[in-house]
């Protein structure tokens, strides 16, 4: 590896802790908004050290504000999924970043049921570990494929990536 993609790594690892972490009151809980996962769909136009870089961001995020080594391990490899999902599929942006949400719904989902009592959607009473998987998969759906893509548009539109670059 060279040093910029060294240096890119550890620049959106930190920023995707302090995101976490300054945003901790919405970034964890069984209904949660985590707004540094806007950063995942980073790897569309960065590369493999974006993905390397949200999933090392959220396995400090999550150390930082320990719940579980299930949540530190899991939820890392969620965004290492997702991550590397919107990298390989890249040219198809938005289904990608969509699929990814799900995969982080359902790998944290699947898990946080444990942790906490599930939210309503929409009224409705759903088993614990289903209702945890539609309200992680819900917001990162916002996070990931609306915010986190228009970022993404808004940068390749922007000369920033050709200073990046050179």
């Amino acid at each position: 590896m060279k040093t910029k993609e060294i240096s890119l790594i550890a620049v959106i690892a930190a920023l995707y802790a302090a995101m976490v972490i300054v945003l901790a009151p919405i970034s964890f809980g069984p209904v949660q908004l985590r707004l540094a996962d806007v950063l995942i769909p980073l790897a569309a136009i960065l590369g493999l050290p974006a993905v390397y870089g949200v999933t090392l961001g959220a396995f400090v995020a999550n150390a930082y504000w320990f719940m579980s080594p299930i949540d530190v391990v899991f939820g890392a490899l969620a965004n290492l999924v997702a991550g590397y999902i919107i990298y390989r599929y890249k040219d198809n942006l938005v289904p990608a970043s969509a699929i990814a949400s799900v995969v982080i719904g359902i790998m944290v989902g699947g898990y946080l049921w444990m942790f906490f009592p599930p939210p309503s959607i929409l009224g409705l009473q759903l088993p614990a570990w289903l209702g945890m998987i539609l309200s992680v998969s819900l917001s990162s759906l916002v996070a990931v494929a609306f915010l986190g893509v228009a970022l993404v548009k808004l940068l390749q539109q922007s000369k920033y990536l050709e200073q990046l670059n050179a």
